[in-house]
């Protein structure tokens, strides 16, 4: 007869944020439980690098701030933390924060196979949440696919697929022009398929 699974160990935000403080590895908070985040490939590696790059030149003197996956998003307060690969912020609050930001004008996730549904959807949905947030990206690290979600002024998200190198993403409230040549640049990806392989 299979034993009863122990139930996960919750923890309190002050217990969590402790932990963040000493570990080697980051973590996502979410309802009290915490979950150690994996690292990832060099690909990933260098496609955060490409975009973080790119925002923090496109934005340099702007007033607002580019962040990597080491610096923390509080998503829910309280409720939900996590890590976004990057993100950029514009609020005064966030700038002169030491480790948590809480209003972020866009962010973006590079996907991997075991993350890319739960990115997609269950993430995004928390996401939402963050009346900030205008741009949410979704890139591809093994074929050349960037997914864009753009909040309009109506409050409705719109969805744009871009699938060539000659594409570009114009973000004119951010005076931002990031190009997929640039997000993939020394990155070796295929051009999309009529049969795209799974969890792009």
């Amino acid at each position: 007869m299979a034993q009863p699974q122990a139930a996960p160990r919750l923890y309190t935000v002050d217990e969590y944020m402790a932990l963040e403080l000493t570990s080697e590895l980051r973590h996502e908070f979410f309802a009290g439980e915490v979950y150690a985040m994996s690292g990832g490939t060099s690909a990933h590696n260098t496609i955060t690098l490409n975009c973080a790059s790119s925002l923090r030149t496109a934005l340099r003197g702007s007033g607002c701030r580019v962040y990597m996956e080491s610096v923390q998003l509080a998503v829910a307060q309280g409720h939900y933390y996590t890590y976004p690969d990057v993100m950029v912020t514009c609020h005064p609050d966030d700038i002169a924060a030491e480790r948590t930001m809480r209003h972020p004008v866009l962010i973006i996730e590079v996907l991997s196979p075991s993350t890319a549904d739960h990115d997609r959807s269950w993430k995004f949905n928390q996401y939402k949440q963050l009346a900030s947030l205008q741009h949410y990206i979704l890139v591809s690290q093994h074929v050349c696919l960037v997914e864009w979600f753009r909040r309009e002024p109506s409050g409705v998200w719109s969805f744009t697929a871009l699938a060539d190198m000659t594409d570009v993403l114009e973000m004119p409230e951010l005076g931002v022009t990031l190009r997929v040549q640039d997000i993939y640049d020394e990155v070796a990806v295929p051009m999309l398929s009529a049969e795209p392989p799974t969890n792009m």
